[in-house]
């Protein structure tokens, strides 16, 4: 896991404690503007969000803080303002010694951006937004914002602390959703870095506010990103502001997450970096192709009860034993441990074929079942993990994997034909988060 730099702390015009990060030594400064209630430590236990920050600094000196009411900064409702939330980067930007910067915003985080532009051009070199907006509420004009019902609905939630953080990701995050670290880290940011109260002072000050009015006036080069399928924010806002900004560069995007380091980040640094610096990222060398395996124990949680702690825990440590064994014998390599399974890469399919046959033989010989999922496709190494669409789509697959089934993408199959094995044809099914059918195939050694 990437950690975040030290966090340091000053204070804002009005005596408000705001708390903040600078990370990288480039030759430009970046404020990152989240848009959404924000915490610096924990923005830094997603092993995405991390890599999407770390990259940013990679080019740029990245200025990060809590706005009043978020995270570690002075907490509580303020009834503040839009301008409140300025001087909180005015008052950053003094701390860090930084005169002029450039500005990538998320969400209300564009919105701010741009305010600010048009408000301190002397401060400002750049703009960049992602899925951002104009104005939250619905107009004769503007048809993609909220309608009062569905405000008047939200608030509601919010002030009986009825917002599902769970549903609320599927539309933040729809390709991550289903990955139960993420949802778990999701939670605990959600609630970590605002309240209840904090959330409904926000969404009751800062939504109404709407820049249509001054977009004429952001004279800072602009770059406009959105993905074209985004749940929470229509890309046509993003059209309709890039229409009316002076010097806009608009970029729509496939994919449909809302947060720029879920989903396809890559596109979204390199374009980014390319805006600012006139330069594209150099090739990154750490992607290869691998075969990703996803293991999983069949019906663990009634065997768990059935068995008692003490013997249930002694039998998944026979199972780990298994697992790695077999890894070490077929030039696997163990990534992470997933509770009651285990994700691991090969270097090609068929011993990944092989080594889960061997599992599942030895393990059936000790009276536990699993299934397997593999897929083989480009993975991004960081540091001892991996990263990817390879890595969900093999994770997709192993939840349509049945009992004791050895389950495979159409890239498995293809790649090791002639190679001895028996498939099976599973059916085309649609990925969830995953784009276009995968054909799948139930995989097996043609001889003993």
């Amino acid at each position: 896991m990437r950690f975040g730099p030290p966090v340091s702390f000053t204070r804002n015009a009005n005596g408000t404690t705001l708390a903040y990060q600078v990370l990288g030594e480039g030759p430009l400064d970046l404020v990152f503007l989240f848009g959404w209630p924000s915490h610096l430590a924990l923005m830094w236990e997603n092993p995405a969000f991390a890599d999407f920050l770390h990259r940013l600094a990679s080019f740029s000196r990245l200025i990060l803080f809590d706005r009043t009411g978020n995270g570690m900064s002075d907490r509580g409702p303020t009834g503040h303002a839009f301008e409140d939330w300025m001087d909180d980067v005015r008052a950053v930007m003094t701390a860090v010694g930084s005169e002029r910067t450039a500005f990538f915003g998320c969400h209300l985080g564009g919105r701010l951006a741009l305010l600010f532009a048009a408000t301190h051009p002397e401060l400002t070199s750049a703009v960049v937004t992602f899925a951002a907006h104009p104005a939250t509420l619905r107009d004769d004009d503007y048809p993609w914002g909220a309608t009062p019902e569905e405000r008047a609905q939200l608030i509601d939630a919010v002030e009986a602390g009825a917002l599902n953080p769970g549903q609320l990701l599927y539309d933040l995050a729809p390709t991550d959703v289903t990955d139960a670290a993420t949802r778990r880290w999701w939670t605990t940011y959600r609630h970590s870095a605002a309240s209840n109260p904090e959330s409904l002072d926000e969404i009751t000050a800062m939504g109404p506010v709407d820049i249509r009015g001054v977009l004429g006036a952001v004279r800072a080069p602009t770059l406009v990103l959105h993905r074209s399928s985004d749940r929470m924010a229509d890309v046509r806002a993003s059209r309709y502001m890039a229409e009316r900004l002076a010097a806009a560069t608009f970029r729509e995007l496939p994919g449909d997450d809302h947060f720029p380091f879920f989903g396809d980040q890559d596109t979204v640094v390199a374009l980014t970096q390319e805006f600012l610096t006139g330069s594209m990222p150099a090739a990154e060398p750490d992607r290869v192709v691998l075969t990703v395996l996803f293991t999983d124990i069949v019906g663990s949680t009634a065997r768990a009860a059935e068995l008692g702690d003490r013997r249930w825990r002694r039998l998944l440590e026979e199972h780990n034993t298994v697992v790695r064994s077999n890894l070490a014998r077929f030039r696997g390599r163990e990534v992470e441990t997933t509770g009651d399974g285990f994700l691991a890469t090969f270097d090609g399919p068929a011993r990944a074929i092989r080594a889960a046959a061997a599992m599942r033989a030895e393990l059936a010989e000790q009276g536990l079942q699993i299934r397997v999922g593999l897929h083989t496709g480009e993975v991004e190494l960081v540091d001892d993990h991996i990263r990817g669409i390879a890595v969900h789509i093999a994770a997709r697959v192993l939840a349509r994997a049945g009992t004791a089934e050895i389950l495979c993408s159409r890239t498995v199959r293809d790649l090791v034909a002639g190679s001895g094995f028996r498939f099976s044809p599973r059916g085309s099914h649609r990925l969830k988060g995953v784009p276009d059918e995968w054909e799948l195939f139930a995989a097996d050694l043609a001889a003993p």
